[in-house]
């Protein structure tokens, strides 16, 4: 009989995407084939700190797993000698736990921005997902604009970028500078370059505004972008591949709010997504081979959603790319992978199995 291949689930982290994450985890752990594997689940505390549980799905998700007094405390091994996890108790005798493989089921800051990317290589550990540099690079906004602005063919939102220090020192000169660049036209977003489910972003409908917007992006990120506002229809296209990529079929996200922010994504029920039946299929195989090229550009490998506006004109103008999309019930990356023909848990054997390719 073979053996089990021994999986290291990752979640929570040090990140305002925190939630999210134990809520993807949840959903992760309640589809996967768990015949297929030696399922280990570790939760990092929102300050830090890693533990070993075995805490069922539902006390992932919604937090309760912490207050688990069977947790471990654990450690990231480092030496390749002995691939996996170190657990950290109050004995001389040093127990190991050698793991194939991990699915670091995190979002946002030090999750997916390549931190415990390098983390892992470091280890030899291999895993779900890009590597250090295209994880860095797609999580940045502004590095992706320019790596996709200099491959050419793809519309991409006016931006101009704003950093922390120089706000702080002169926000008047960087205010006006705003409102000469875009010559006064409302309205604008404005994005930490570093951040996603959207947190941190603000739309703006005059200047008077901008102030505000650029305080509560500048909690997210010291780096900020201030973009046009584009108008046309929300769509994703979820990837999934190493060297020969696939797109899914096309996903619209219908927002409660005014834009599909944190609360609009994951506490406003009113917030729809539905996968696009209506449009040319010229126009449809446009916007998936886009989607392909834009991964390809960042380097990207396993997974990503990329996202995009597709105007009434019928200009497709690239929004941003996600290397670790959301995994939550009500996620558009397995949604889409179900209704092209990939069952929840096939999607994350698929996954695994690309990540041991690497």
């Amino acid at each position: 009989m073979k053996d089990k291949t021994k999986l290291l689930i990752l979640f929570g982290g040090v990140s305002s995407e925190h939630e999210v994450s134990r809520v993807s985890a949840s959903s992760i752990l309640t589809h996967i084939n768990g015949e297929k594997y030696e399922i280990y689940t570790v939760g990092i505390t929102k300050e830090g700190n890693w533990f070993l549980t075995s805490s069922p799905a539902v006390r992932i998700g919604d937090g309760s797993w912490e207050q688990d007094p069977a947790n471990k405390n654990v450690a990231l091994s480092l030496d390749r000698a002995s691939r996996g996890l170190v657990v950290l108790e109050d004995t001389e005798a040093v127990k190991k736990i050698s793991i194939d493989v991990v699915f670091p089921v995190l979002h946002g800051r030090n999750g997916e921005d390549g931190r415990m990317q390098g983390l892992l290589q470091i280890a030899g550990l291999p895993f779900v997902g890009s590597d250090t540099i295209s994880s860095a690079a797609s999580m940045d906004k502004a590095i992706t604009k320019v790596m996709v602005e200099e491959a050419g063919g793809i519309s991409q939102a006016d931006a101009v970028l704003i950093y922390h220090q120089r706000y702080t020192k002169d926000p008047y000169g960087e205010l006006l500078g705003i409102t000469s660049y875009f010559n006064d036209t409302y309205p604008l977003f404005v994005k930490p370059a570093n951040a996603g489910s959207s947190v941190g972003i603000s739309k703006v409908k005059n200047a008077e505004e901008l102030p505000k917007a650029l305080e509560t992006a500048f909690a997210e990120d010291d780096k900020v972008l201030v973009e046009e506002a584009i108008t046309g229809r929300e769509i994703e296209v979820a990837v999934l591949g190493n060297e020969e990529p696939e797109a899914s079929c096309i996903g619209e996200i219908f927002a409660a709010n005014e834009f599909y922010d944190y609360n609009a994504k994951y506490e406003n029920d009113a917030s729809k997504t539905a996968v696009v039946t209506d449009l040319d299929p010229k126009k449809e195989q446009e916007i998936k081979d886009t989607a392909v090229k834009i991964y390809r550009i960042m380097g990207c490998r396993g997974l990503a959603r990329v996202d995009f506006f597709l105007k009434d004109s019928g200009r497709v103008v690239f929004n941003e790319i996600n290397t670790l999309p959301g995994f939550t019930n009500i996620s558009m990356y397995p949604q889409l992978w179900e209704a092209s023909g990939i069952p929840y848990p096939d999607l994350i054997d698929r996954l695994i199995e690309l990540a041991l390719e690497q």
